[in-house]
């Protein structure tokens, strides 16, 4: 390989991983830093509202800051233009902000605990996809909208939200306005979701935080929506137990976006299946991989860390052969403070990007199936875990 290649090649990867870590190249980072800073105010904002309401009422944690910081957000996005200077840093908040604040998670939870409740899930896991999807297509076709709108709908309902929409998309050969839809419908009711699934978890399961989990993790559409939903369980209700509410709904949200890997090429095959067998195979063979999400191994390999780090102090060494007990415990503390002001972040920037206007004008059919779709998804999930989550050993 010439000297040029070598150094062609070597710009690739690097804008590669730029890409990978930042979306964009390291050189247009310091265009996501207005909209990082107003994220990082909206929950300064919401860390004192959440703290002035708990004071004035008397009560320790009912009012959770992940909670205000979404609902400011939501207020400003749809009160003040915001200028076009946010926008980029905005947009960063709950894509790779997001994956970023879910990795650092992971130093909550060993590794084992991480294994076990992802294994046990897979069952709650697996109806409530196959619900979801078989339902949600079938009321599609029965008020006569697009095959594939009903897809989209499905899968973002059942699997990982607006992510497995953009994934599956060009795979079915969805236009944008389907997209559209679709992802209009995960943004208002996964939205209603979190900010109602917490209160209905707590009644449903009667403080059981095992199953509140459980039930958040799959009945709740994104990743950023389960998340926050775990979290203002966790704030609101007070939980202090390892692993809580919103770590088990983490890892079962995050067994449930593997299977975006295994249904989009499925959902692929199904609308290829009138195609030559060639044409057919060479979409399938292509897709996959790239759907695998990485930062599940990230969110892993923070508990293998957690794991390795205990494991040396229970045998009276040091923590990763480096950290005695004190050190160790409060940097493992602070990682897990700072991941739930990332995530808090992560979900000032879904409210600030959130446009209710953008909703109008796009028919009503559609969120009749969003509706019938998250319904649909939350009683399957509520059932699964009332006949399976007290069997789920943690």
């Amino acid at each position: 390989m010439s000297r040029n290649s070598a150094e062609a090649a070597e710009t690739a990867r690097i804008g590669a991983i730029e890409t990978l870590l930042l979306g964009r190249p390291l050189r247009d980072a310091p265009g996501l830093l207005a909209g990082l800073l107003l994220a990082a105010l909206v929950v300064l904002a919401a860390l004192w509202v959440a703290d002035y309401l708990n004071s004035s009422f008397g009560v320790n944690g009912v009012f959770s800051y992940i909670m205000a910081a979404i609902v400011i957000g939501l207020v400003i996005g749809n009160t003040i233009e915001i200028p076009a200077v946010f926008s980029p840093g905005i947009a960063f908040c709950p894509s790779k902000l997001l994956r970023l604040g879910i990795v650092m998670m992971g130093i909550r939870l060993s590794v084992f605990d991480v294994m076990r409740i992802g294994v046990w899930g897979i069952p709650i896991v697996l109806i409530c996809i196959t619900t979801g999807l078989v339902l949600t297509t079938y009321f599609t076709r029965l008020l006569r909208l697009p095959p594939r709108l009903g897809t989209l709908m499905a899968v973002g309902t059942s699997i990982c939200g607006a992510s497995a929409i953009i994934a599956a998309a060009p795979v079915i050969k969805a236009n944008d306005e389907e997209v559209a839809y679709a992802v209009a419908n995960i943004t208002i009711f996964g939205s209603l979701a979190l900010l109602i699934y917490p209160y209905l978890a707590n009644f449903l399961f009667s403080g059981n935080v095992v199953m509140a989990g459980l039930f958040q993790g799959t009945a709740i559409h994104d990743t950023s929506q389960v998340t926050a939903a775990g979290l203002i369980y966790d704030q609101t209700f007070g939980v202090s137990a390892k692993p809580s509410a919103a770590d088990i709904a983490i890892v079962i949200k995050l067994v449930r976006n593997v299977f975006m890997a295994a249904v989009i090429p499925l959902m692929a095959y199904l609308h290829v299946r009138g195609l030559s067998n060639e044409e057919a195979g060479s979409q399938l063979r292509s897709r996959p991989l790239s759907m695998f999400p990485l930062f599940i191994i990230g969110f892993v390999g923070m508990a293998a860390v957690r794991s390795a780090g205990d494991t040396g102090l229970h045998h009276g060494a040091l923590a990763l052969g480096v950290f005695a007990q004190p050190a160790w415990s409060q940097g493992t503390a602070f990682i897990s403070d700072a991941a739930g002001y990332t995530l808090a972040m992560a979900m000032a920037g879904v409210g600030l990007g959130t446009r209710f206007k953008v909703l109008k004008g796009l028919g009503v059919k559609p969120f009749y199936v969003g509706l019938f779709a998250s319904l649909v998804v939350g009683v399957a999930s509520a059932v699964s875990v009332f006949l399976l989550g007290s069997l789920v050993q943690i």
